[in-house]
């Protein structure tokens, strides 16, 4: 028997896929007794736990146990029984025939196979039979038609097999079969990877048949929708130590993004494309903004706030919505990178320098007080400040501010007089360590006293967003509702242009 028999379906799948053909025949085998098959035939286990047994008999002794997605050789059949070479565990044996599909890869084969493969592709559990009728598929189809949309499918097959495989991996339900499960799918050429991120370990499909099938121009726009998708989630990435590595990461992946968004795309695909653009445009912004381009930092937040503007939230699937609501947190902690300077009327300004350790610090001034008068308050952070966002009251009292620490969290910062000295009270989205979310300035009531508050954070996979009317002195809401047309205060005093420009009204 020729060695290609041996790792003809362990390598098969990721030959194919990096254009590597087969040109080797076997010659046939020597005759085995009972019924020979006239050349080496290849079979699919279709069950999990299926015994391969030393002689054809059910009360036979079990030699192994093999999981679905597995393939065979078949040499002969011996009644209800076919004998079988397992090549993965070099020992032969028994099958019962009905729990061993035979396959063969030659061309007229194709739409069979196609069809098998479309079918079970959307049963749950059986990602490596699936991966394994994808391997034969493009064993089976000619080079032409692996560029054509008979290659674009069994591509985007193998996509949404394998993310359904690394899906049940990152499960916190136990599953039975999943060891076995990913064995065999690496046995197809099919890798996951673990991924860490703020903690948590993810994993992934390392989307080698995604990249492939974005390069296909037969590819349909779904098709490339669903890779792009694949290919741009965030914990699927390995976080660079650099700041500069990691805008760059980001602007290729938003540039995936661009590519699928075409034409002919479905409301609910378009939606989900320009949700996942504005959360990867918003991570640019920041990163641009955090080295001092205070331009191009500006253009990426437009850009997000663009994105999330195209999101038909009639459109949106119900699974959906939580990742929406998540990227429009992420876009708004940073939508002020794209408002110009602007002088806030009133008798307190804020004024920023960096100091030698590479911080930002921020000084509160009197514009009544000489130029070369002390600063009022000073506070440094290694966030980014967004001075254009100080909001003062008209008493001169109190002042509001935007500082973002990190990446998708911002806090409020409000200045205030405290009898003859000035402090600073930190208000953060919610009593979490930093993720997701904001807390922003959304108006004063007439006196200074009370300060309109939005705050909105990402919890336990769902946004919790919530209106307060903060009292400055202390810090604590006086009032609090889900809606703010159920406060007073909000329908009176708002702010226009934070009425116009927030997403927490979205």
């Amino acid at each position: 028997m020729h060695r290609w028999v041996k790792y003809l379906w362990a390598a098969l799948l990721a030959m194919a896929l990096t254009g590597v053909l087969l040109s080797a025949r076997a010659a046939a085998p020597a005759p085995v007794a009972g019924t020979a098959a006239s050349a080496p035939t290849a079979g699919l286990v279709t069950r999990d736990r299926v015994a391969l047994r030393a002689a054809p008999r059910e009360s036979a002794a079990s030699l192994a146990h093999l999981w679905r997605g597995e393939v065979l050789e078949i040499r002969a059949t011996r009644g209800d029984f076919v004998q079988v070479w397992d090549h993965h565990r070099e020992r032969g044996g028994y099958v019962h025939s009905t729990l061993v599909m035979p396959v063969s890869v030659a061309a007229t084969e194709a739409p069979q196979l196609l069809a098998l493969l479309a079918f079970v592709s959307g049963q749950p559990g059986a990602e490596p039979l699936g991966l394994a009728l994808a391997a034969a598929s493009i064993q089976a189809l000619p080079a032409a038609a692996l560029q054509g949309a008979e290659g674009a499918a069994v591509f985007d097959a193998v996509g949404q097999l394998a993310d359904r495989l690394a899906d049940r991996a990152n499960a916190a339900s136990a599953d039975p079969w999943l060891s076995a499960h990913t064995d065999v799918a690496s046995r197809h050429g099919v890798a996951l990877r673990s991924h860490e991120r703020d903690g948590r370990v993810t994993v992934c499909y390392e989307g080698d048949a995604q990249r492939r099938l974005l390069a296909l121009p037969a590819a349909t726009p779904e098709q490339r929708a669903r890779a792009a998708l694949a290919l741009t989630r965030a914990e699927c990435q390995d976080l660079p130590p650099r700041q500069a590595e990691r805008e760059a990461l980001d602007e290729g992946l938003a540039d995936v993004l661009d590519r699928a968004d075409t034409p002919g795309l479905a409301p609910h695909w378009r939606a989900r494309l320009a949700t996942r653009q504005a959360e990867v445009w918003s991570r640019v912004a920041f990163a641009r903004a955090q080295r001092g381009d205070a331009a191009a930092a500006g253009r990426a937040t437009e850009t997000a706030l663009r994105a999330v503007g195209r999101v038909d939230k009639t459109a949106i699937a119900d699974d959906d919505l939580a990742r929406f609501h998540a990227a429009a947190v992420r876009v708004n902690a940073v939508r002020w990178a794209a408002a110009g300077p602007a002088a806030a009327p009133g008798r307190l300004a804020v004024a920023t320098r960096r100091a030698d350790d590479g911080q930002t610090c921020v000084a509160l001034r009197d514009l009544r007080a000489r130029a070369d008068a002390p600063a009022l308050a000073e506070r440094c952070t290694w966030g980014q400040v967004w001075a254009a966002s100080a909001a003062p009251n008209r008493e001169g009292t109190a002042l509001a501010l935007a500082v973002q620490p990190v990446d998708g969290w911002r806090e409020l910062w409000v200045f205030r007089r405290e009898g003859q000295d000035w402090g600073v009270q930190v208000l953060p989205p919610a009593p979490l360590q930093p993720g997701a979310g904001y807390a922003e300035f959304a108006g004063w009531e007439p006196g200074g006293q009370r300060l309109l508050v939005a705050r909105e954070a990402l919890a336990e996979g769902k946004t919790v967003r919530r209106f307060e009317v903060v009292r400055v002195t202390t810090g604590l809401p006086e009032r609090t509702a889900f809606d703010p047309d159920a406060l007073g205060p909000f329908n009176r005093w708002a702010d226009p242009a934070w009425k116009r420009d927030s997403l927490a009204l979205r």
